[in-house]
This record gives structure tokens, C-alpha cells and sequence, in this order.
């Protein structure tokens, strides 16, 4: 357990302590994290590439007079300590005030139970563990004669926040994350990935045959032509929808600058939908405590298809007259407070009730190179990918060409035919996000262009 034998909590203590001692004037907040990261590459169906990276980093930020400065420093003796609150009381000293950003948590005890998100199997795995999973992929798509690509992470973090206020929290958690690519040679792809704080939760060899199983379904693809079509959307394209609703849409900035489509206390979506954000559900990846130390709250977003609650950091919760939900990220923030543990509620669907009554439909298993068209009206674009469908009578039939989809979300979720039972923990491909997802059956989803109008395959 390297990251808690290195930073065990009277260690970090001491060193925020110092950190704020050293602050000349004003108030001020210190946040340390630590990371233990390692990464196994394999590509062209080979293992290629193992690294490991340990850094721990101290960022401190001085509010005095509503001036804010920050800094950041790696180098964390007597004098790296030293000189990153230098910095951060320089630059505090030549900022133009802004009290409605100037603002620091007030203390709040985090009750975080007792390793939630923590696992030593992960901490202490090593290369030849993500080797085996590696090559358990590797192996489905021999098997199929398939080029396999993809990446095998495990990750233990610390993350502790002291400010001048009194307020003092920490949370140590782990990730294990497992992902692959599996091409033909002619075009067909598949794509599966799997993700747990617990890297013994990764079945290898299933992620190698479900990604398998997608490409050599995917040979021999014909052209689709654009329009609405009912759609299933697996778990892996309702987790990039959620990821984008986060920043677009349960954010309390989103909100405040009139850009969200969250009318709070009315109906933006399907009276079957229900999305929350959860920082301590087991389930999920956990993270108990947000960038500015407050303590993670659940937070009902969307209730039976009514707009509910968006999150909040401490400056914006401050200007809506409420408490910061524990949704914060690292100063200097102009993005504004995130939902990073996102859960949508399953229903009783399954998947052959739900291809079931589909005359001509669409089965899309990812979506790529999203990008946002109209926030307010929750409209994104993007591409189907590594697995798109067609459903005809109730059955997958045959592989077909991407699409471009163009769709705002919060009408396709009013059109939500059915829920599937089961859900997945989804990783986003970028962000950190994570969530929890069943996938959806929905009665029309725009499709605007096909591969060919895009110039790429």
C-alpha cells in the first residue's frame, strides 16, 4: 500500500499545518494530493509498454482582502513549502478583488466509512497481475483473429484539505480501470471496458470477449440513412450522455449563468428517469471528499423526471444563498462545481424485452467526439462507434456505417420506452467522471449524418 505507507495521515497533517503557518496574512487553504499510478499498454495484440508514476503535490490558496492567489509545488521540504506560499501571497497581492470567488469551505467533519473506495489489491497491484488481464484479452481476440489494443490501469490516491477556518478532511481510494479496442482489419471494431475500485472485480477475459464479440458482429457494415429511429443505447453511450449533463446541466454555475436546462421543480425529462449524484455509494467510485475538503453529500438531481437540485462548490453555493454539496474543484476553478459520481436509476427491462416491438431500430453501443451544440437546451452531436446496430423485428440483424447523431437529451429522456434492469459503472474517457447506468430503450434519437458525410470511418 504505497500511497498510505508513504502519506499516512499524521504525515499530511503535519504538512498542511505548516503550510498555512507560513501564510503571512488573510486566510488561506492548502490541499495535498497523492497519486500511485501504473499503466500496462498492449497494442497490435502485444504487451508494449509498462509505467508507473508516484507524484504528490501541495497547492495552497491565499484569500486576503478578496484576493485570491494560488500555487502549486511537487516539493514538499521546508523550502518547497517555503516558496509555494510565496507565490501564492504574490499573486493574491496583484489580483484584482473578487469577492463572489474569494471564498473558503467552513468546516465540516467528514464521516467517511471506515476504507470506503479503498482496496490493497489494488494498491499493491503489479505489472504481471495487469499482464495476465492484458493478455486475457489479448486471447478473445486471437481466438477471433481480431487486432486487439487497449490499456490496464490501477491507481491509489490521497486527497487532504486544511484551510485557516478550521476545517480539516482526507480520503484515500483506489481505481482499476480495464479497456480495449478490437479491430478486424476491414473497418468492424468493438469496444468494452470495465472499472472498479476493486482491481479483483475486473473479469479480463469477459471484457476480451464482449469487445471480441462486437467486432466480429460488425464485419461487412451497410449504409444507414439519417432520421429518428427508436434506439437502444448501451450503458456505455448513456454514461457519455450523463458525463455531458454534468457540465452542461447539474452544475450550479450552469444554473446560475442561465445555461442549464434544470428548472428546478419542473418536469425536464420522462417521469421514468431519476439521476443522482453520490459520492459515498460503494457501488460507484467513491470519493468522499471534494477539492475543497467538503465532505460529499447525495444529491437528488433529477426525481421522476422533475429537475430537483444541481451541485455546488462553496462559491456557488455562497450566491444561491446555500451550502456547497462537496462538488468543488481545484482552485483557481473557472468551470464551476462538478458531479463526478453520477447514478441513473435502473428499471425492469431486459434485453429482449426491450428489442421486443422494434420494427426498424438502431443499437448503439458507444458514442465518440461528442461536443455540445445548444446547453440549454441539452443538445449534443456526435458519432456512433465500435458497434452500431441494426434492429429489425425485434433482432439484431446486421452491422450498419456510424452516424452522427444531433439530439437535445432532455426530450429523447422524455421518450424513454424502457429501462433496462441492470447497470454498469462506466469510467468517461477524459474527464473523471464516473456512472452508474442501465441502458435505455428510447423511442426517437435523431441521427443527422452517416460515416461517408463525415470524411471518416
Amino acid at each position: 500500500m504505497v500511497g498510505e505507507a508513504t502519506w499516512a495521515r499524521p504525515a499530511v497533517e503535519a504538512l498542511l499545518a505548516t503550510a498555512l503557518e507560513l501564510v503571512p496574512s488573510g486566510e488561506a487553504e492548502a490541499m495535498f494530493a497523492s497519486h500511485d499510478s501504473a499503466l500496462t499498454r498492449f497494442a497490435n495484440s502485444r504487451i508494449h509498454q509498462n509505467v508507473a508514476e508516484h507524484d504528490a503535490t501541495l497547492r495552497v490558496r491565499v484569500v486576503d482582502d478578496a484576493r485570491t492567489g494560488v500555487a502549486t509545488t511537487n516539493r514538499l521540504d521546508a523550502e518547497g513549502l517555503r516558496e509555494v506560499v510565496e507565490r501564492a501571497s504574490a499573486i493574491s497581492r496583484r489580483a484584482r478583488p473578487n469577492p463572489e470567488a474569494a471564498v473558503l469551505a467552513h468546516p465540516s467533519p467528514a464521516a467517511v466509512p471506515p476504507g470506503l473506495g479503498y482496496f490493497a489489491a489494488t494498491a499493491d497491484a503489479d505489472p504481471t497481475e495487469r499482464a495476465l488481464g492484458a493478455r486475457a484479452v489479448i486471447a478473445a481476440g486471437d481466438r477471433r483473429g481480431l487486432e486487439v489494443s487497449g490499456a490496464f490501469s490501477t491507481d491509489s490516491s490521497t486527497l487532504a484539505v486544511a484551510n485557516s477556518r478550521g476545517l480539516w478532511n482526507m480520503h484515500s481510494a483506489t481505481q482499476a480501470k480495464l479497456l480495449t479496442v478490437m479491430m478486424d482489419g476491414r473497418g468492424a471494431s468493438g469496444y468494452a471496458q470495465a472499472t472498479s475500485p476493486d482491481v479483483g472485480a475486473i473479469d479480463a477475459a469477459l471484457v476480451g470477449e464482449e469487445a471480441a464479440d462486437k467486432a466480429v458482429r460488425g464485419a461487412d457494415p451497410v449504409d444507414m440513412e439519417p432520421g429518428e429511429y427508436q434506439v437502444i443505447l448501451g450503458e456505455y453511450a448513456v454514461g457519455t450522455i450523463l458525463e455531458y449533463l454534468a457540465w452542461i446541466a447539474f452544475s450550479g454555475l450552469a444554473a446560475e449563468e442561465g445555461r442549464s436546462c434544470m428548472e428546478i421543480g419542473r418536469p425536464v425529462m420522462g417521469s421514468n428517469v431519476t439521476i443522482w449524484d453520490d459520492g459515498l455509494d460503494p457501488t460507484g467510485m467513491p470519493t468522499a471528499i471534494d477539492y475543497e475538503g467538503v465532505p460529499k453529500q447525495r444529491v437528488n438531481l433529477i426525481v421522476d423526471g422533475v429537475a430537483r437540485a444541481v451541485v455546488h462548490d462553496s462559491a456557488t453555493a455562497r450566491r444561491a444563498g446555500t451550502r456547497s454539496t462537496g462538488h468543488g474543484l481545484p482552485a483557481p476553478n473557472v468551470w464551476g462545481p462538478l458531479s463526478w459520481n453520477l447514478f441513473m436509476a435502473p428499471g425492469s427491462g431486459t434485453p429482449a424485452t426491450m428489442l421486443a416491438g422494434i420494427k426498424r431500430g438502431i443499437w448503439v453501443t458507444r458514442f465518440h467526439y461528442v461536443n455540445i451544440v445548444h446547453a440549454k437546451r441539452g443538445i449534443l452531436t456526435g458519432m456512433t462507434k465500435d458497434g452500431t446496430f441494426l434492429i429489425e423485428d425485434g433482432k439484431i440483424t446486421r452491422p450498419i456505417r456510424n452516424l452522427r447523431f444531433t439530439q437535445s437529451i432532455p426530450e429523447a429522456f422524455s421518450r424513454i420506452a424502457e429501462i433496462g434492469s441492470d447497470t454498469r459503472l462506466v469510467a468517461a474517457e477524459y474527464s473523471g467522471i464516473y456512472a452508474r447506468v442501465p441502458a435505455l430503450k428510447i423511442d426517437r434519437f435523431s441521427f443527422t449524418g452517416a460515416t461517408s458525410d463525415e470524411g471518416s470511418g
